[in-house]
């Protein structure tokens, strides 16, 4: 298949998945083997994905930046992908169809099912997509590797992958610059940014800074609106048990029904929870993030507010577009330049 074949297929899968009932059952079915993947929760990357990656205006500009893509030097790309949301891995898989290698797939347990189910579309589509797919127990005759996971798993897949070209991704957070000036509609936008997904991705917004004497108890009423993710079985599990324990330990906490609010000066916080940590200056805080780049993937924020960092503006974290790369490493560069 040339490019142009290729961005074909992906733009006819991106035209079949919306209102596809097949899928929508396998939805069923990965919710009831995985709680944390609502129908709705998928529903939602599937139109993301679909208006994001599978647009052929977009693919089509995405891969004019990369003129030296060609397909002819077919290479074997092992992709280990994370489970934490709904279609995590699916850039990769793009990535590495239009830059015409030949993925081997290691599926996460946690999200066994979905991603199956669009290869032996894609292989519908066109018969000659099946040469570019495999879905494999364990990755072996590979000629580079993409992996994901945690910072434990992340030094083994650097001990594994040592010998191959490779892209090995570990745990990164997002957060939120406030500086009291955000509207209402603003701060409800950032409640996407928490919330969606359970705030399992590293997308997800798990630390604000807010200037001192920022009015909390505002926005945490603003994020009331969403308290329906507490009826959540194991949210709201997570919930009352980091209730329970900060009351017994005595740490200090704001919170509404949906989430609470700690201060800490830690990126990650647990499962509904937010960290957050009061400024004096934004040039200190924009000195803290680049020493902290490595560990960041978004910094949500009006536009402007800081020299040298982009940020990304309320409500669309989880709305990549085909270039927002994970971890800001260049996937599609890496592959092109496969020897």
């Amino acid at each position: 298949m040339n490019l142009h074949e290729r961005i074909e297929l992906l733009s006819k899968l991106g035209d079949q998945l919306p209102g596809d009932e097949y899928l929508e059952a396998i939805f069923h079915r990965t919710s009831f083997h995985n709680p944390w993947f609502t129908f709705e929760n998928q529903k939602k990357a599937l139109e993301a994905i679909v208006a994001q990656f599978l647009s052929k205006e977009k693919l089509e500009h995405w891969v004019s930046r990369y003129p030296e893509i060609s397909g002819a030097n077919k290479k074997t790309v092992g992709l280990i992908l994370a489970g934490n949301i709904p279609f995590v891995g699916m850039h990769d898989l793009i990535s590495v169809f239009i830059s015409g290698h030949k993925s081997k797939i290691k599926l996460s347990e946690k999200d066994a099912f979905v991603l199956p189910y669009l290869v032996e579309k894609m292989k519908k589509i066109n018969p000659e997509a099946a040469t570019y797919f495999e879905i494999v127990e364990m990755l072996k005759d590979f000629d580079a590797a993409i992996a994901t996971g945690s910072n434990n798993s992340g030094r083994y897949f650097e001990a594994y992958f040592k010998k191959y070209p490779s892209i090995i991704r570990k745990n990164r957070n997002s957060v939120a610059v406030l500086t009291g000036e955000e509207s209402d509609a603003e701060l409800l936008a950032l409640g996407s940014d928490i919330f969606q997904y359970f705030g399992l991705g590293c997308r997800n917004v798990s630390k604000l800074y807010v200037p001192e004497n920022y009015d909390l108890e505002k926005l945490l009423e603003i994020l009331h609106e969403y308290k329906s993710v507490a009826l959540h079985e194991k949210y709201k599990n997570n919930f009352d048990y980091n209730f329970a324990m900060l009351t017994l330990n005595k740490v200090p906490f704001l919170f509404s029904g949906s989430i609470l609010l700690i201060e800490d000066e830690s990126l990650n916080s647990r499962i509904a929870s937010l960290h957050f940590e009061k400024y004096a200056s934004l040039q200190n805080i924009e000195n803290q993030l680049i020493e902290k780049s490595n560990e960041l993937q978004c910094v949500v924020g009006k536009p402007g507010i800081f020299e040298k960092i982009e940020t990304t503006p309320f409500g669309k974290t989880q709305s990549p577009t085909l270039f927002d790369y994970a971890d800001g490493v260049d996937t599609l560069a890496f592959l092109v330049a496969l020897k």
